[in-house]
């Protein structure tokens, strides 16, 4: 079965053959049943596709601006891609009462058809799930819980030196994932499974002290999405295979304790993420695994909700996290597009205790001298480009050392993390003294 989960869904024949079913099925769709005038149908398939346009134009004003699903717009791209979904469905109701069940059956199939090449394209516009396996969960469901070997050991040191570090006999060319969870004990935080990377090095016999890198999904999401959007093990183990096995241990914890709740990162009346975050994380990495416990050579990350959330730890705790990577975050963190509902619901009645740790309004406020920021946003994404670049700003005066990224040709996706990630490591490796 494994050449069912290793099936391609972001490009390839199944990509391909999708677009090529769908056009298909929007074609047939698009003829006049047999008992209706071209003409009459012609107005009727204008009349669909106008509906749908306006179907999912107010819906997505509703979730954004009334129900608050969402603190940011859906990019237009993925939107214009619903629309021809929602209008198949809609002509296709428009065809029964002039067909057969034969022709309803077909009708059916067509627009079916182009739902999944509507899903098909939304989903490579994302580039969550790139196969089978990250769609279904498979690779995931293999992943072994962190075991007891693996851990650091009573007494155990950081490990060797990290500069000019040579393994002594041979290491695996490959590192490993393993999930644990990660208790929130003194946030209260209820979390789920948190995923780690180990690079070649850890396995070494002569373990040397490793950094430290912290990354956090997207909301709504998990941290899973670092392995499968986020392809975090193939981008690690070429990041390890170039310098000799040597890598940082990736931590990917919870900050939301589910698919829907957004916790902002912060200790609010929502929950207490940023202690969760900045203490129960730290202090479980720590004590569980053979790291470097010196915070110089540790680092916060995350795609979107998680950059964001980067960029926060990065300000509020640079002791802890004195460099951040921040792919498509925002300049603050939003439960809702309207400012005013986030602050409600995380400090009721307080602003300013919620634009106290706000990154822009941190960095108003204190130097930085000796962190590094990395930003990335999407081109194709002009509201976050336009916060990468009141970030990289208000971070250069702040004495922050900065690269910012345009990436070409995308948009709000993983491809911003995933076409700059080596970038990025390097970044840190000059910092930490990973220089081969």
């Amino acid at each position: 079965m494994d050449w069912f989960f290793d099936i391609r869904l972001i490009d390839g024949p199944v990509y391909w053959a999708s677009l090529v079913l769908g056009v298909a099925g929007a074609a047939y769709l698009l003829l006049p049943p047999s008992a209706v005038a071209r003409r009459s149908w012609l107005l009727k398939v204008i009349a669909a596709a106008a509906a749908a346009f306006a179907l999912v134009a107010s819906i997505h004003w509703a979730l954004i601006n009334v129900f608050s699903v969402f603190p940011e717009n859906i990019p237009d791209a993925v939107l214009l891609w619903v629309v021809p979904g929602v209008a198949a469905l809609i002509l296709v109701l428009l065809r029964i009462p002039r067909n057969t069940w034969r022709r309803r059956t077909a009708g059916l199939v067509a627009a079916l058809l182009v739902v999944a090449l509507s899903a098909v394209q939304i989903n490579a516009y994302f580039g969550l799930n790139k196969t089978v396996s990250d769609l279904l969960g498979a690779a995931l469901a293999r992943i072994p819980t962190l075991e007891q070997e693996l851990m650091r050991q009573p007494g155990q040191s950081d490990g060797a030196a990290l500069r000019g570090w040579e393994p002594q006999g041979d290491v695996p060319a490959e590192g490993e994932l393993r999930k644990a969870f990660i208790p929130g004990e003194k946030s209260g935080m209820n979390a789920r499974d948190a995923y780690i990377y180990l690079p070649p090095a850890y396995f070494a016999k002569n373990r040397p002290a490793l950094p430290v890198l912290v990354l956090i999904a997207g909301q709504p999401g998990g941290p899973a999405d670092w392995l499968t959007g986020g392809a975090l093990q193939s981008h690690l183990d070429s990041y390890a295979a170039s310098h000799g096995g040597v890598a940082p241990v990736v931590v990917v914890p919870d900050a939301n304790g589910s698919q829907s709740a957004n916790t902002m990162c912060m200790d609010s009346r929502i929950a207490h993420a940023d202690t969760y975050l900045s203490e129960d994380v730290p202090n479980w990495i720590k004590s569980t695994l053979a790291v470097d416990t010196n915070h110089r050579r540790w680092a916060a990350g995350g795609f979107s909700f998680g950059g964001t959330c980067a960029l926060q730890l990065g300000t509020r705790h640079p002791d802890l996290f004195p460099a951040v990577l921040s792919f498509s975050g925002e300049a603050e963190p939003a439960i809702a597009k309207e400012r005013q509902k986030t602050i409600d619901a995380s400090f009721p009645g307080d602003p300013d205790a919620f634009n106290r740790q706000t990154p822009l309004a941190i960095m108003k406020q204190q130097r930085f001298e000796g962190s590094g920021m990395y930003l990335t946003a999407g081109k194709d994404d002009p509201e976050f480009v336009a916060y990468l670049r009141t970030l990289a700003a208000a971070a250069t005066e702040a004495g922050f050392t900065v690269r910012a990224h345009e990436v070409e040709q995308t948009g709000h996706s993983w491809d911003t993390s995933s076409k700059r990630i080596a970038d990025a490591l390097d970044f840190l490796a000059e910092r930490w003294g990973i220089v081969r």
